[in-house]
């Protein structure tokens, strides 16, 4: 171990930053979120340093560096651009016994400021003796990915009980159980929804019973369309923490990836047609394995409460008094447009956008044709592949322009992804020759003809050359209206 790790107590404690730019300004941040009591000496400082001294937080020393100004100081920061200043300042430091940090310069230094990761009272500082420290950067974003912030909260709870349950489970590994269930269980869930007075009700009754008894719960994830990269912090979390994982067919294989290793993976999928395991099934997998005392994710592709189905399954969970809570996800509507070069907004051409399903046939009848066919709309329509010429054919015959751009985005986000675009008039036909098959989302308005101009993400789109929409305007092929006004009379 080449440096001795410390966590040093600076609360009211003097400390001397010599310098007055922005590299200054950063170490004084830090010290000022420790408590420390602080001068800078320097001859002119940074506006956020001088905000600081006329709002008291810190003292001011102008001029340049003088011996006496470490008369009073615990530790020191040498942050200027003046290598001579520093070699002096690191010399009378060490010759005073004070413990002395030279920016940028690991020799000169006796004491390193690692990276830190702050979920106080919990602290994590990661450091590489100032040998690599964008390595220690690095590690630093990578751990924060994986840390709550909820998990200071969830410190500060189990603090308040730190001598009970000491008394109350005497033995390390009863108390190491004890605190296992503590910070994987309600309470931290509780912690987690911000439901801070209950989670402390829950860990009093926790002590108070006469055994830590497992307790499951159930967390909705959405992953997203399938790039890895769009998931947020808290489903990667949910990952790491799971015991079962109950996936859909859609989940990718590298979403997957990122779950902890030893957690049971389920396929669930459905599939128009093909239910490989029934939402009753579903129910009832979530029900066994929480009461089990599991930690469960149900991680659903997309977002679980966008065609998800995920309504159903709290209320179900809710139903059987398992607690739950929900990890949103990025819809496959927004990521496969922004994927394929598409806003579903635009100030020129669409003002609304509309998320719908039309999986099939019986679906459509549910659905207000007329309100779907005004202009200067989008609509994303999922899961939608096998019904597209019904679809096609029910727009026209309710005033949507045959003329009307679409895209048809193919394993979006995904390595594999494939855009198709057209006009309305020739939507089936153009799936039909293209053979676009699930997962595919169907995007139809103006701004479907943008694809060409700005796709950035994979192949090129499959293009039949629409023309791009002009603002305020849709354009009809000619005859378009009396063939309208033909099926409207029929």
């Amino acid at each position: 171990m080449k440096l001795y790790p410390l966590f040093a107590d600076l609360h009211e404690r003097p400390v001397l930053v010599v310098g007055g730019g922005s590299v200054a300004e950063r170490k004084a941040a830090m010290l000022l979120d420790a408590g420390a009591r602080i001068t800078v000496g320097a001859p002119v400082l940074s506006p956020a340093l001088q905000a600081w001294v006329v709002a008291g937080q810190i003292a001011h020393r102008a001029g340049t560096f003088e011996p006496h100004w470490l008369d009073e100081a615990w530790l020191v920061v040498a942050a200027t651009d003046d290598a001579g200043l520093h070699q002096r300042i690191a010399e009378l430091s060490a010759a005073r016994r004070i413990f002395v940090n030279v920016v940028d310069d690991a020799a000169r230094s006796s004491f390193h400021v690692p990276a830190v990761i702050d979920r106080a009272p919990i602290t994590i500082a990661i450091s590489s003796g100032g040998d690599a420290p964008m390595f220690a950067r690095l590690l630093r974003e990578r751990l924060e990915t994986l840390l709550d912030h909820s998990l200071g909260t969830l410190a500060t709870v189990a603090v308040k009980l730190r001598k009970r349950i000491r008394l109350r489970h005497p033995q390390p590994a009863a108390r190491r159980r004890f605190y296992e269930q503590l910070f994987a269980g309600r309470v931290a869930g509780l912690v987690r929804r911000g439901r801070v007075d209950e989670a402390q009700a829950e860990a009093e009754r926790l002590l108070a019973s006469d055994a830590a008894a497992a307790s499951g719960s159930v967390v909705l994830v959405g992953a997203g369309p399938g790039d890895p990269g769009l998931l947020t912090l808290r489903a990667l979390r949910a990952l790491n923490e799971a015991d079962v994982i109950l996936h859909d067919r859609l989940v990718s294989a590298e979403v997957l990836a990122l779950a902890r290793r030893d957690a049971e993976r389920i396929e669930v999928g459905k599939q128009a047609g093909h239910h490989h395991t029934t939402q009753e099934g579903i129910h009832a997998l979530m029900l066994e394995h929480a009461r089990a005392g599991r930690r469960v994710v149900r991680l659903k592709g997309g977002d679980p409460f966008v065609f998800g189905r995920g309504g159903e399954e709290l209320e179900f969970l809710r139903g059987h008094g398992i607690p739950y809570e929900v990890v949103p996800g990025i819809t496959a509507a927004v990521a496969c447009a922004a994927y394929a070069g598409i806003p579903l907004t635009h100030r020129d051409h669409a003002q609304s956008v509309r998320l719908l399903t039309a999986h099939c046939k019986a679906s459509h009848d549910t659905l207000d044709w007329p309100a779907l066919a005004r202009e200067r709309q989008t609509l994303a329509v999922y899961m939608g592949v096998s019904q597209l010429e019904a679809f096609q054919q029910r727009l026209i015959a309710h005033g949507r322009a045959a003329s009307t751009p679409f895209a048809l985005v193919e394993n979006g986000s995904r390595p594999e992804q494939r855009v198709v675009t057209g006009t309305l008039g020739r939507l089936a036909r153009r799936a039909a020759e293209q053979a676009v098959k699930s997962p595919a989302l169907l995007i139809l308005g103006e701004v479907a003809a943008l694809a060409g101009s700005l796709a950035w993400f994979g192949a090129p789109p499959l293009d039949e050359a629409p023309t791009p929409p002009r603002p305020g305007c849709v354009d009809r092929p000619a005859g378009a209206d009396r063939l309208l006004a033909a099926i409207h009379h029929a």
